[in-house]
């Protein structure tokens, strides 16, 4: 997109922005707002759910609803009090809906853990969490049995569709139980959920969120789905619902307007994902960069062969960078709206191409009601153009209470406080800021590094390689170097048609690095460039540049 083309665009944003006011209702309960509302409709869908087998089913609001009744009280007869935590070891399925909601009814705190933790990490943080209550399928119950014995404050289990050892049985329960429950009323400020960050700095902490974080959340969320809901929404991501990408940019705010979600129990792959936007006919997703990458090169004409209704593609968690940028626009005719935030404080930056100028590559403007600003080590706004750390103020610029804010790390006095300085939450990640107000991601603070004396951010230089045709994903590093400090090096996966040789790769990698010298700083190019069949991932879908940079470290140590 040219500036030209931009500058045609309508620009919306000061008067969103500037206009914009918070109204948080002093009692807040996501259950009631994201299900009750909506449960006198007999025919309103809250679900389409199918697995990989090609199983479908669907659930409605008044089943959601009916559900969560009886969940409520089988949590009840089984001790759980207001504050206690339940465990959510459960994928896309419409059961992981309704333990959230049966959870925010009794106002439980709901614990969403990923069905790809492995036993240690599900040890971890049931141990620091004392979850009194654990409910699970067959995706996580191995791995739940093998280290239950050692997570004491855990009295029960509940088991759904799989054979577990002293746990009580889903189905059967809720056959038992009533349908009536009378909810506990909750605050707004009130702990709804407890979300582990993903650890790639140290422990994982545990975010405990705010029932109030449902409106928080509600302005990125609108924007960036090009002001969601419209008549026939149907929206779908890959995203896990066990994490804050998953749960509250997709699962609870479609909820909360009453829309239809498709939930997906099955790996991603580009052909289902084509799939499943063709066959429910879904018109809003979220995508990481890493999925429309992977789309990209899997079926480069999607719209030759499949019939799609998409209007908005959100991206977040990665640069999606100018090549899948301009992909998504051509291809699936949808300008994707990058967007950012993470599990503290969710969804505070972004774009929505429908009301302001997107500008490829930028992570988009403040979202109404979120005071951002891109701060020095002291917590002073940094220049124009300078790089800073990203950081959200406690008050919007009307001096009202943000209600994304999260409370505090769980049973960590020390980090909440490390988070702040002055009323400015610090996230961890670095980005500048233009004329205009957009932020310009350069990368996690841990994540940059110098080579022969220049700060190198990842970002630029893996979109750069991405835009090869051979380069199907790419992780840039530092690789440490005697002279130079380190010097820039790039893991990078192929495409699948690309042959192998020693003569094949060597002639390849002489022509990604022209392919970057002739694009970049001559100091940007990857001096060292090494294909892997896999980068490492997180279970959100960022890459762990960590593990290649300590991978580094070590064979550098070990003289290799």
């Amino acid at each position: 997109m040219t500036s030209a083309e931009r500058t045609s665009q309508p620009d919306d944003y000061d008067v969103l922005y500037n206009e914009f006011r918070w109204s948080v209702p002093t009692e807040l309960n996501i259950a009631e707002v994201c299900c009750a509302r909506w449960a006198t409709d007999p025919a309103r869908i809250a679900i389409y759910h199918e697995d990989e087998s090609g199983e479908t089913s669907t659930l409605t609001y008044a089943a959601l609803h009916e559900q969560a009744n009886r969940l409520a009280n089988v949590l009840r007869a089984l001790g759980v009090k207001k504050g206690d935590r339940v465990a959510i070891v459960l994928p896309q399925r419409p059961e992981t809906a309704i333990v959230h909601m049966a959870c925010y009814r009794l106002g439980a705190i709901a614990m969403p853990l990923s069905i790809l933790f492995g036993p240690e990490a599900l040890e971890y943080r049931l141990q620091n969490s004392e979850a009194g209550v654990a409910i699970v399928d067959q995706a996580g119950h191995q791995n739940l049995q093998e280290i239950r014995a050692s997570c004491p404050a855990l009295q029960h289990v509940v088991a759904i569709d799989c054979e577990a050892v002293d746990a009580f049985d889903w189905h059967n329960e809720l056959a038992r139980a009533g349908t009536d429950f009378d909810p506990v009323r909750t605050l707004a400020t009130d702990p709804a959920v407890l979300i582990y960050t993903s650890g790639t700095t140290g422990a994982p902490k545990g975010a405990l969120i705010p029932q109030s974080a449902i409106i928080g959340n509600l302005t990125g969320f609108v924007a960036s789905q090009n002001w969601f809901p419209q008549d026939g929404d149907v929206f779908w991501s890959p995203a896990d619902w066990a994490w804050t990408g998953g749960l509250w940019d997709v699962l609870l705010p479609t909820l909360y307007f009453g829309k239809s979600i498709v939930g997906y129990r099955g790996r991603f792959s580009p052909d289902t994902a084509f799939y499943l936007l063709e066959k429910y006919g879904v018109t809003n997703t979220f995508l990481f960069p890493t999925a429309l990458k992977m789309m990209m090169k899997a079926c480069p004409a999607p719209r030759e062969k499949y019939a799609l209704r998409l209007r908005a593609i959100m991206s977040a968690g990665e640069a999606v960078g100018d090549t899948v940028f301009n992909w998504c626009q051509s291809a699936l005719g949808v300008t994707p709206n990058e967007m950012f935030g993470q599990t503290e404080m969710n969804y505070i930056v972004g774009n929505s191409a429908q009301r302001w100028p997107a500008k490829p590559g930028s992570m988009g403007r403040p979202y109404p009601g979120h005071r951002v600003a891109v701060i020095d080590d002291e917590g002073k706004p940094v220049k124009v153009g300078e790089t800073g750390e990203v950081a959200l103020n406690r008050t919007d610029i009307h001096g009202d209470p943000d209600p994304i804010f999260f409370i505090e790390y769980w049973k960590n006095p020390e980090a909440t406080r490390g988070k702040y300085s002055g009323d400015w939450c610090r996230t961890g990640d670095l980005a500048s800021v233009d004329e205009d107000g957009y932020l310009w991601y350069q990368g996690r603070a841990d994540d940059m590094f110098k080579a022969a004396g220049y700060r190198i951010g990842p970002s630029e230089i893996e979109n750069c390689l991405v835009k090869h045709p051979a380069v199907a994903n790419v992780a840039v590093v530092p690789k440490p170097d005697p002279e130079r400090g380190n010097i820039v090096k790039a893991f990078v996966v192929l495409t699948p048609d690309i042959e192998r040789s020693k003569e094949a790769d060597e002639k390849l990698i002489a022509e990604l690095q022209t392919h970057v010298r002739g694009k970049l700083a001559p100091y940007e190019y990857p001096k060292e460039i090494e294909f892997i069949a896999e980068l490492p991932m997180t279970t959100t879908g960022k890459v762990q540049r960590r593990v290649l940079r300590l991978k580094e470290q070590e064979r550098s140590a070990s003289g290799q």
